[in-house]
C-alpha cells in the first residue's frame, strides 16, 4: 500500500499497530524487555506505524501500577530504546497518552476481578477523579475533579507529549475513547457536572478541546497528533454519532490530524459494548471523515489485510490499526508481501 503523508511525516504503509496494554512495567512506569521485544516484532514484521500503548501522563493517572508512564525523563531514556528500534526498522513509533479518571487504580486483568478489581489506597492504590463522582462498574467512587485538578490533567497532557518528542516519537495520539477522563467529560453518562465542564456538549467538549489544544502546541508542528475518539457510547442517553461528529469537527478546527475512530467503554454494561463484527468501526470512520475533512484509521476487529486495502482504496479510511491480529501474528503486515524477498529482514530470507 502506498505511504501516507502527515505534516511533515510519511508512514510507509497503512496498516498500523493499535495500541494494546501489556501491563508490563514495573512501578517505576519504564518500558522493560518485554516491550522492546513485543514492539520490536510487530516493526520488524512490515507494519507502517507502531502505537505503544496506553502510557499514562502522571502517576495518579494510570490504571494500574503496571502501566507505562511518561511523565519523567528516565522514562523518557528507557522509550528511546523502544523508538530507536521501531525506527530503525523502517516503521513509525507513536505513543498514546491517557489519564485514566475514574477508571483508574485497579488490578491488571489477569489478576482476582482483574479490571473490575479496586485496589485502595491502602493497599498501594491512589485516589481518583472523575468529571463526576460516579463509579466505574464496582472501582472506587472518584472524587469530582475541581479546577486545579482540570488544569494538572490538561498541563500533564502537554508535558507528556513534550516528553514524547525527547523520547522520538513521531506521532502521539490522545486517548478520549474507552472511558478514560477525556471520554468521561465528553459523555452524560459519566459527567453530570452543572458548571461550565457539564451539561451542553459544547460544556462536555470543553476539557477535551483544551488537552487537545495543549498536546497540538506542545508538540512540535511538524509532527501530527492524533485523538482516539469514541464514535458512540452504544447506549441511550450517552455520546452519538452526531455529537462525535461534531467533536471531530472542532479537533479538526484545533490542529489534529488524525482520529483513530473506535466506541464505547463508559459504562459496565453489556448493551454498552460495540457488536463483534468485522470492521465494526469502519462506518462511523466514513462519517467522520466526511464531517471533520480528517484522516481516519478505524480501530477494531479487523483481521484481513484485503479488507484493509479496500477501505483505503475506496476512501473510507486512510489507514487501519489493527489488534488482536498482531498478537497473534506479528509478521502478518509482511505476509501479504511474502513475494518481496526484500521486504522481509535479511535474517529471515531463509524462510522464503
Amino acid at each position: 500500500m502506498r505511504p501516507l503523508q502527515l505534516r511533515e511525516l510519511t508512514v510507509p504503509n497503512r496498516v498500523w499497530m493499535s495500541p494494546m496494554a501489556q501491563y508490563s512495567a514495573g512501578p517505576d512506569g519504564k518500558p522493560t524487555d518485554w516491550h522492546l521485544v513485543h514492539y520490536g516484532a510487530r516493526a520488524i514484521g512490515g507494519v507502517g506505524l507502531v502505537m505503544v500503548e496506553a502510557t499514562a501522563v502522571g502517576a495518579s493517572h494510570r490504571t494500574t501500577s503496571a502501566d507505562l508512564g511518561i511523565w519523567n525523563e528516565e522514562q523518557v531514556a528507557a522509550h528511546r530504546r523502544l523508538t530507536s528500534f521501531i525506527a530503525g526498522r523502517g516503521a513509525v513509533p507513536a505513543i498514546q497518552l491517557l489519564a485514566a479518571g475514574r477508571k483508574g487504580s485497579h488490578q491488571v486483568p489477569w489478576e482476582g476481578d482483574g479490571q473490575n478489581g479496586p485496589v485502595s489506597v491502602a493497599d498501594g492504590g491512589w485516589e481518583t477523579i472523575g468529571p463526576s463522582a460516579i463509579r466505574f462498574g464496582n472501582l472506587n467512587v472518584p472524587r469530582e475533579a475541581d479546577q486545579a485538578d482540570i488544569d494538572e490533567v490538561v498541563e500533564a497532557y502537554a508535558q507528556a507529549a513534550r516528553l514524547s518528542h525527547l523520547a522520538g516519537y513521531e506521532a502521539v495520539e490522545i486517548h478520549a475513547a474507552h472511558g478514560y477522563i477525556v471520554h468521561q467529560f465528553l459523555s452524560p453518562l459519566s459527567n453530570h457536572r452543572t458548571d461550565e465542564y457539564g451539561g451542553s456538549l459544547q460544556n462536555r467538549m470543553r476539557l477535551p478541546l483544551r488537552v487537545a489544544r495543549a498536546v497540538r502546541e506542545a508538540f512540535p508542528a511538524e509532527k501530527p497528533v492524533f485523538v482516539r475518539i469514541t464514535a458512540t457510547d452504544w447506549v441511550s442517553g450517552g455520546v452519538s454519532v452526531d455529537e462525535a461528529a461534531t467533536f471531530a469537527k472542532e479537533l479538526a478546527a484545533v490542529g489534529i490530524d488524525l482520529l483513530d475512530v473506535s466506541s464505547g467503554g463508559v459504562v459496565r454494561n453489556r448493551e454498552a459494548r460495540p457488536p463483534v463484527r468485522d470492521g465494526v468501526h469502519v462506518e462511523f470512520a466514513d462519517t467522520l471523515k466526511k464531517a471533520s475533512g480528517l484522516a481516519v484509521a478505524p480501530v477494531g476487529p479487523i483481521g484481513d489485510l484485503s479488507q484493509v486495502g479496500e477501505l483505503v482504496a475506496d476512501g473510507r479510511a486512510d489507514a487501519a490499526l489493527m489488534g488482536r491480529a498482531l498478537l497473534r501474528d506479528p509478521y502478518l503486515a509482511l505476509r501479504d508481501r511474502s513475494g518481496d524477498k526484500a521486504a522481509w529482514p535479511s535474517q529471515y530470507h531463509r524462510a522464503l
